[in-house]
């Protein structure tokens, strides 16, 4: 059986609580969907923040929606030392405890104490998908990347295991740069 999966960059971006999205961008305001993402369900947005770290800061970070139940930054590792920020390699809604820095809108800014995080890679898969490849949610498996010139084979990659997912991994950009993933790369995945 093909083991590959469809591997996907995905690059610095901001998920917001309704409340800071508020109070960057005025009470009542709702995301502009701009783009369906690969995730179902999930969009980026017109809407952009800066986000600043104590050394530096990006401007024009794009937002992804929904809004979330808390305000989460999403960086690559070279982007948290670039900035200042102490980021930990996390998955997804895991931001106990992890970096702080200020969010800036139009109409206001935010400082958050905890959020910004250096995602974990990981897998999408439906159950379906899952049992296809013989793999359950959060198991960690590695994915080997073919490319021209930078072949590399990626470990502690999680599962993640929903039936509102699409398959596919992800991975930063630090990730991507390093293995030159083109916009059609795949990944083969080992147990």
């Amino acid at each position: 059986m093909d083991k590959k999966v469809l591997v996907e960059t995905s690059a610095r971006h901001v998920h917001v609580s309704k409340e800071d999205l508020e109070i960057l961008f005025g009470e009542g305001y709702e995301l502009t969907k701009k783009k369906d993402l690969s995730q179902p369900g999930q969009y980026a947005c017109e809407e952009r923040v800066q986000v600043i770290g104590p050394k530096s800061s990006f401007p024009g970070v794009s937002i992804l929606g929904p809004v979330r139940n808390a305000t989460q930054v999403e960086i690559s590792a070279s982007d948290a030392r670039s900035i200042g920020v102490s980021a930990p390699v996390r998955e997804s809604g895991d931001i106990k405890e992890s970096g702080a820095c200020k969010l800036v809108g139009p109409k206001g800014e935010v400082e958050i104490s905890e959020g910004v995080i250096v995602a974990k890679r990981h897998i999408h898969m439906t159950s379906a998908d899952a049992a296809e490849f013989g793999l359950t949610d959060k198991q960690v498996v590695s994915v080997k990347i073919e490319s021209a010139e930078r072949s590399l084979t990626f470990g502690d990659v999680v599962v993640r295991v929903n039936d509102s997912f699409a398959l596919a991994m992800h991975i930063d950009t630090d990730e991507a740069n390093a293995v030159l993933a083109g916009g059609n790369a795949m990944g083969e995945i080992i147990k």
